[in-house]
């Protein structure tokens, strides 16, 4: 007889990390990481050789959203204000001294283009202060601040790619529906377009080979599943198969920069898998796993000539640790435990994820991952089904702290990649394009019925949740299919897909030819897109309905939430509804967060039904 799992606090699943984002500086000495200063992820550094630490950020409203080493001495990081998305980027010492906002100008976007690596006091970055639509390139001297405009965008660049030296020698361009590759020899000479595609089958620029003449590709041209090739540039095409597999997209391509040469691939089937072209790299892999045996281990920063890297060790049921490798040229391996991601977790208390899959009602195989709650004998519990977000996205093998606080509170989890979900081919990513609250939709309700028919879930207590997409998937569900459903849960959910296109931000205008295509267009696809918004059909829903939105969302308007919730409680339909003020796109500040998660337990405990110590 199973034993009754412990009920974990709420607050342990969601507590920021003790530390993540590890980083060692070009030399190897020093390492960086993220780490809670006052409920806030902050950059931290450590010194290798005598083990000091100090605190080089002061963050205290947002998170640190990441960072990157510019040298042994300064780092860069990135940071937004309320959730708007709008990230700037900072300069500070390795011991907090000299602290430097390098792109201070308001609502304006700015990402990393290029650290370059070799340049030790510069970095190439993009931001969209000329015009708010598109990005033009800066090299950006990361002491004093000063920038000069490298290329200047002509309106429709949606990305810009170096060469090994740092030459800003490549870009992608769209007008919405097709996709072109621009090249150029040098930066002093003109852009050429080299091939033009349709978004819907395209050669994707990853990197240049070494010598700099030729690139990498991951395309699905001719084909169904997106593979990696190596790419001519001046004819345009594919001339080399590097890696492919038979029932899944290649993920990454994987090189070192140190050794010149391209070392393997990453994809994912039922859980991520390497397959690696280098000796070395399959010895250091065997290495990990033989040490870490039954998780997925991963190297995640190298110091500038490899010879020391940090390795993230983790598994379904624990956001793992972090070790730092030892692995000197010609030398043998060596590694130490540096961290615990979250120590207050015992992965023997986690719930496991299995794989699973079914079939639709029209006959396609649909991946996904179920989690049961630990001591469950096998009897029908509660269920969560949880659309991702995207939804050109997919649900992968991993920790999931929200996975595994359902589970503990005794809820079955169940997470489906519908048809549109990426990494599957070709074919079935173009099979979601239009599909909104219609087949995807239906894929999803396939996925209930198919755990209520396996005994898995009880079909009087089945919840649907769901962020972003996700969001706007339950509440898709619970006007579609209202008879399923005990509640829903819409956090950031799109609601009218009208209101959602008319406001999307200015820099996804150069995509807009491309979203009409994928979902819907607001007047050739009008009765379709009517139909298929929940907004309009409020008075389908009977489901208890609770929303949660952050009121500087840039993606999904907080106008997408009210207009539900308003049209709902005019009902007479139950609707909690939580907005947070200093929130975008999702929750991240830690009380906001903890906030959210109590207020959803309560929730669910009302609406499915109270659980017992950790079980149903």
């Amino acid at each position: 007889m199973n034993s009754t799992p412990r009920r974990i606090p709420l607050e342990d699943f969601f507590r920021k990390p003790e530390r993540t984002g590890l980083e060692l500086s070009p030399s190897g000495r020093y390492l960086a990481f993220l780490a809670p200063y006052r409920r806030r992820m902050n950059v931290w550094v450590r010194d290798l050789e005598v083990g000091e630490e100090v605190r080089v950020t002061d963050a205290v409203e947002r998170d640190i959203a990441g960072y990157l080493w510019a040298n042994d001495e300064r780092l860069i990081y990135v940071q937004d204000r309320g959730g708007d998305e709008n990230y700037r980027l900072y300069g500070v010492g390795r011991d907090g001294s000299d602290p430097l906002d390098l792109t201070p100008y308001e609502g304006v976007k700015c990402s990393i283009v290029d650290e370059l690596e070799e340049i030790d006091d510069e970095i190439l970055f993009e931001m969209n202060r000329r015009t708010p639509e598109v990005f033009d390139v800066y090299r950006l001297d990361v002491r004093t601040g000063e920038t000069t405009l490298v290329a200047e965008n002509p309106g429709n660049v949606e990305a810009w790619i170096t060469d090994h030296s740092g030459r800003l020698r490549l870009a992608t361009t769209t007008d919405g529906v097709a996709t072109s590759i621009l090249y150029r020899e040098t930066e002093a000479t003109p852009w050429r377009s080299i091939a033009s595609y349709d978004f819907k089958e395209s050669a994707s620029p990853l990197c240049f080979t070494f010598d700099d003449r030729a690139i990498y590709v991951a395309s699905n041209v001719g084909r169904d599943r997106r593979a990696i090739f190596e790419y001519d540039l001046q004819r345009g095409r594919e001339v080399r198969l590097v890696s492919e597999h038979p029932e899944v997209d290649v993920s990454a391509l994987l090189y070192s920069k140190h050794r010149r040469t391209i070392t393997g691939v990453l994809y994912h089937t039922s859980r991520p898998e390497y397959e690696y072209f280098e000796t070395r790299d399959a010895e250091i892999q065997r290495f990990l796993d033989e040490r870490l045996p039954g998780r997925f281990n991963r190297v995640v920063s190298h110091s500038r000539d490899e010879s020391r890297s940090i390795v993230h060790s983790r598994s379904d049921r624990s956001l793992g640790d972090y070790h730092l490798l030892e692995s000197p040229e010609g030398g043998p391996l060596s590694m130490r435990k540096l961290f615990d991601v979250s120590p207050w977790l015992d992965e023997r208390e986690m719930a496991t994820l299995e794989p699973i899959k079914y079939c639709s009602r029209d006959g396609l195989t649909i991946h996904g991952y179920l989690t049961r709650p630990m001591g469950n004998a096998g009897t029908a519990v509660p269920l969560i089904v949880l659309p991702h977000g995207g939804p050109w996205h997919r649900d992968t093998w991993g920790f999931d702290p929200e996975v595994q606080f359902l589970a503990n509170r005794g809820r079955a989890v169940l997470r489906v990649n519908f048809r549109g979900s990426t990494g599957y081919g070709r074919k079935f990513l173009q099979s979601g394009y239009g599909e909104w609250g219609l087949t995807m939709q239906d894929d999803v309700t396939d996925g209930v019925i198919w755990a209520v028919k396996q005994g898995i879930a009880d079909p009087q207590r089945v919840a649907i949740y769901g962020g972003s997409y996700g969001g706007y998937a339950a509440l898709s569900g619970l006007t579609k299919t209202p008879e399923l459903y005990a509640c829903g849960v819409s956090y950031c959910g799109v609601s009218n897909l009208f209101t959602w296109i008319a406001a999307i931000p200015a820099y996804w205008k150069p995509l807009l030819g491309m979203i009409y295509e994928m979902i819907g267009h607001p007047e050739r696809d009008a009765e379709r897109l009517r139909e298929t918004s929940p907004l309009f059909h409020v008075d389908r829903i009977r489901a208890p309905l609770l929303v949660a939105q952050g009121a500087n969302d840039p993606r999904v308007r907080k106008e997408e939430s009210d207009q539900m919730v308003s049209a709902v409680r005019g009902r007479g339909v139950e609707v909690e509804y939580i907005v947070k003020d200093d929130e975008g796109h999702g929750f991240h500040n830690e009380e906001n967060v903890f906030d959210f998660y109590r207020v959803l337990e309560r929730f669910l405990e009302r609406h499915l039904g109270p659980v017992s110590e950790g079980g149903a």
